[in-house]
């Protein structure tokens, strides 16, 4: 029977066995040069949706341990939150951006960075305030370890991401490429530094908009819980 500590700690193991590839170059050239690029990458975005999936519902069947009692607010906050997230998801993942994890390192413009301009790293900070919101409207001893350990992960991948292209790429030629993005969302717009040029892409806001009444309705399916206050 599945379920209790063994359970999730197996789950969370295998999670970051899978994720510990992207950050070992060579490993993952191997791997590429073996299967093929589209190969690996469908490979990988498949695995890590079923492993994130199975992590969550052992979270969830793991032994209840309180921390702090759930308030209504809290699934209204979540609810209120993961709209953005869903969109900022949605515009990082394959847009001009090779300053962050997701993007495309073709056609970006320093001046017109897109997504880039309202937050440098728009994939990361996604993660970053699925998992923040989902930690505040669980409250027990798993969940913490769950959501807070994905909030951790979106904060130092964001730095670590910073520090490796400076370094790769040399701090001034960074600083020129960023110069027009924020690491907080929307600091480059309210300091006046970046300006949308054009309208968001509208299959792309119409691709938002549709995931989050999916994710409503799949929720209770998937998780066992409704996100509804």
């Amino acid at each position: 029977m599945m379920g209790g500590w063994g359970e999730f700690g197996g789950a969370l193991a295998l999670f970051l066995g899978s994720h510990a590839i992207p950050a070992r170059p060579a490993l993952k050239a191997r791997i590429i040069a073996g299967v093929g690029r589209r190969a690996y990458l469908a490979a990988f975005n498949a695995v890590s949706i079923l492993v994130l999936i199975w992590l969550i519902v052992a979270a969830g069947r793991a032994p209840y341990v309180a921390l702090w009692n759930q308030q209504e607010w809290h699934r209204c906050a979540a609810n209120l939150v993961m709209p953005f997230a869903i969109l900022l998801g949605v515009f990082g993942i394959g847009t001009p951006n090779p300053l962050s994890f997701g993007g495309s390192k073709r056609g970006f413009d320093p001046d017109h960075p897109g997504v880039a301009g309202v937050a440098r790293h728009p994939l990361l900070w996604a993660f970053l305030l699925w998992a923040s919101v989902h930690l505040l409207a669980n409250g027990d001893l798993a969940h913490a370890i769950l959501f807070g350990g994905f909030a951790a992960m979106a904060v130092l991948g964001m730095l670590a991401i910073d520090a490796r292209n400076r370094r790769v790429i040399g701090l001034s030629e960074w600083a020129r490429l960023a110069r027009r993005t924020s690491a907080f969302p929307c600091a480059a717009l309210l300091s006046g530094r970046w300006r949308p040029h054009r309208a968001p892409t509208l299959w792309r806001v119409m691709l938002a908009l549709a995931i989050w009444p999916a994710l409503l309705w799949l929720h209770p399916m998937v998780i066992g819980v409704s996100p509804l206050p």
